[in-house]
């Protein structure tokens, strides 16, 4: 008979995880297990009053690289490249960045003009903090939190105005607490192989083979910046579902799991409350905390380096206004909404929706209110990554290669909270249970 892997979580990570060992050229035996009624975890898109999709969760997803391209392959195998909406490189919205400072919005420099002049806020053109890149020498610690990367290498303006606005718009953080290594890897790793950003990032640092469809050159011939999918991203989460039921993969919904044991054969026993399930392995894509209450007291070590990686809640708010083709997404987190939490403050939807409607007032200048308004909050939705976060994975897959455990970790509790490093956390995960080669 053959071996059964139980995937945790619907999310994107578990369903791309049960994805790839379904299309196994032998698969075993998946059961997808999710504890709420819905699959998708934080991908979610609803449709407002006139037709237009909100998206509660990401909104677009980037093509970019090995990763993109992979995601690319699998939204061309579920049939839905007539579903695909680019942004491609010559649209406004790919070529205007902003931040805003002081009160005002600033555009970002693009080209290499854009470079050799001064371009508020920055005080001086941003070339010199490219020369001063290329002359810093490497860095000798094993890790640096970005803020201090980014100020050793670029300068304390760009620490403090571009990578903290990054740090805060991908992680919902803190560039003084978050991990350069385990944050932006290829930044970390550029420095480290090639002793400058700017020179690993010329020279290819950490490019590997890329995987090839006629939707993968289509975006690269088309420069696009990212892409979304014409009823909502949450048509990914649906179609690979549709897909994983013809292949025989059992999706449970509504099946929160309760605990894990080890059975005196080596294999697992997971309690869904008023049924068991047995499995010879189990792909965890929940997130870390969540299975660190789960394990059993064999695993005590291992549950108490995943406890510590610890997550933020974001409020998502969509606005619609009138004579406007889309809605305004606004994403509220970080700081603000820790203290929110930390003082016990009721987070009600008005809240959000009253400091939503200000930011578009205040940084858009849409004055008047909107016509329609959707707010949805994530409560412990995206990972921090803090300083020293690759010694709590090295501790956990340390464990679980010295005690044999049939246990493998997936999802964006470890190294990426992108779509795309979902989606590839789950491929890996499928790839190691199977045996085969993780970066095939």
């Amino acid at each position: 008979m053959g071996r059964t892997v139980v995937v945790l979580g619907g999310g994107i990570s578990g369903l791309a995880a049960s994805y790839h060992l379904s299309r196994a050229p032998c698969p075993p035996k998946v059961v997808l297990v999710e504890g709420s009624e819905r699959l998708g975890g934080w991908i979610r898109s609803v449709r407002g009053p006139d037709g237009a999709v909100f998206e509660l969760g990401p909104r677009g997803i980037r093509p970019a690289g090995v990763l993109g391209a992979r995601t690319l392959l699998m939204v061309s195998e579920l049939g839905l490249d007539s579903e695909v909406l680019p942004v491609r490189g010559d649209h406004a919205a790919a070529q205007n960045r902003f931040l805003y400072v002081g009160g005002a919005l600033h555009a970002l420099p693009s080209g290499f003009r854009g470079l050799l002049r001064p371009s508020p806020p920055f005080s001086k053109p941003l070339f010199w903090a490219g020369l001063k890149e290329l002359t810093t020498p490497r860095g000798k610690d094993p890790d640096e939190t970005v803020h201090s990367f980014a100020q050793r290498r670029l300068g304390p303006e760009v620490a403090s105005l571009a990578m903290d606005s990054l740090c805060r718009g991908v992680f919902a953080g803190n560039s003084r607490e978050l991990s350069i290594r385990s944050c932006f890897p290829s930044l970390f790793q550029a420095e480290q192989t090639h002793r400058s950003i700017l020179l690993g990032l010329l020279l290819g640092a950490g490019r590997g083979p890329q995987p090839d469809s006629a939707l993968i050159r289509q975006a690269r011939a088309e420069r696009w910046s990212q892409w979304s999918l014409r009823e909502g991203l949450e048509t990914l989460p649906q179609a690979l579902n549709t897909h994983l039921t013809s292949r025989g993969v059992s999706v449970l919904r509504g099946q929160p799991v309760c605990g894990l044991s080890l059975e005196a054969e080596g294999c697992w026993k997971v309690s869904l409350g008023d049924s068991n399930l047995e499995a010879d392995h189990i792909i965890s894509a929940i997130p870390a905390s969540v299975l660190s209450k789960l394990l059993p007291a064999e695993a005590a070590p291992l549950a108490r380096a995943l406890s510590t990686i610890t997550a933020v809640s974001v409020a998502v708010v969509n606005l619609q206004y009138r004579g406007g083709r889309l809605p305004v997404q606004v994403m509220l987190g970080g700081s603000w909404l820790r203290t929110l939490e930390a003082r016990g403050s009721v987070l009600s939807q008005e809240l959000f929706q009253k400091e939503a409607e200000k930011a578009a007032a205040t940084q858009l200048g849409l004055k008047e209110p909107p016509s329609h308004c959707l707010v949805h909050l994530h409560k412990n939705c995206i990972p921090q990554y803090t300083l020293g976060h690759w010694q709590k994975l090295e501790s956990a897959t340390q464990f679980l290669a010295a005690q044999k455990l049939p246990l493998t970790l997936a999802g964006a509790s470890y190294e990426g909270v992108a779509v795309n490093d979902c989606i590839e956390s789950g491929r890996q995960a499928a790839a190691r249970v199977l045996g085969t080669e993780p970066n095939s």
